[in-house]
């Protein structure tokens, strides 16, 4: 099978550049979505943003996903998923392949992992201290969540339980960065970026498709190895639609306006994906093009809403 552009030890002597890739930056793209939905939760509701808060909350939640990305990399290599994976549609599906292909031990991507953990927390708890203890709890409850989600001894992906974590992550960080503009917690992010939570909660779905027979042999048994792939391709639409519904919801009790539904536009690529999806979830060759408008589709919706709660708050 051929592997598009995987990383190759020569490309990374650079110190920075290895650590830096390693956390696969491109995905990060999704708490900063998450992040903007937040800030434009709270600026919604008539507050105006802090900054420098803003972008310390920022920062410290990119920290957090890219030590969750760097400790999966790392638990998937002791688990021999990643190394038996080769069905694998990179960069989205097996793993950033920096452990596979030598370019980080795994001792070296644990410490790396670890290290990023620990400074996020640092990071929280400076927050914590300065806007109350009600941020220990979301923050606490994402640390746990991103981490669990690959470690021993939960793995709870493992269990059929990484959607949910998934789920409840991303809609902690909207969660938290409205609470740090606010200082209080609200129904609004909630109510604002649970589409957003489903969306980014279908990426992983779609992306267990190629991954299923590597996963099944080391003993991951999300909803794609417990359910069959034939019986799981109808989980995909059935997010998406759930979405699609909770946001017309929302605009129809006014907690979004009326032109909150342009947000749905994106969600067409998701609809479009169900049809790649249903014909070609045997063959993860030709799920590639379904994983990047899963990815336009979470990432649009994100930009739109965000950009329209910003300007009705104008």
């Amino acid at each position: 099978m051929k592997i598009i552009n995987e990383p190759l030890a020569s490309n990374y002597v650079n110190v920075f550049k290895r650590y830096f890739f390693a956390t696969r930056p491109a995905f990060l793209l999704a708490t900063l979505a998450a992040c903007l939905l937040g800030f434009a939760s709270v600026n919604s509701s008539g507050i105006v943003l802090k900054p420098l808060l803003a972008l310390v909350t920022l920062l410290l939640a990119l920290l957090m996903h890219a030590a969750v990305n760097v400790l999966n990399d790392y638990f998937d290599a002791l688990n021999g998923t990643d190394d038996v994976n080769v069905e694998r549609v990179y960069p989205f599906t097996g793993g950033s392949r920096f452990i596979q292909n030598g370019i980080l031990t795994r001792k070296q991507t644990a410490q790396f992992g670890y290290a990023l953990l620990a400074c996020a927390m640092l990071g929280g708890l400076w927050l914590v201290l300065k806007l109350g203890f009600g941020l220990l709890l979301v923050g606490g409850l994402g640390v746990l969540v991103g981490w669990a989600y690959s470690a021993t001894p939960f793995k709870l992906n493992s269990r059929g339980l990484g959607e949910f974590c998934v789920l409840i992550g991303f809609l902690g960080i909207i969660i938290g960065a409205d609470f740090v503009q606010r200082g209080v917690f609200s129904w609004q992010p909630v109510m604002v970026g649970l589409p957003y939570a489903l969306l980014v909660t279908n990426l992983l779905f779609i992306n267990q498709f190629p991954d299923n027979q590597a996963d099944i042999s080391a003993g991951k048994l999300h909803w794609v190895a417990r359910l069959s792939p034939a019986k799981a391709v109808a989980i995909y639409p059935a997010i998406t639609l759930l979405a699609l519904a909770w946001l017309v919801i929302m605009v129809k009790v006014n907690v979004l306006p009326m032109v909150g539904l342009l947000a749905m536009l994106p969600l067409i690529f998701s609809l479009s994906v169900a049809g790649i999806l249903k014909r070609n979830y045997l063959m993860p060759a030709k799920l590639r093009p379904a994983i990047q408008l899963t990815l336009v589709a979470m990432l649009g919706h994100a930009l739109i809403l965000t950009a329209v709660l910003f300007w009705n708050a104008r």
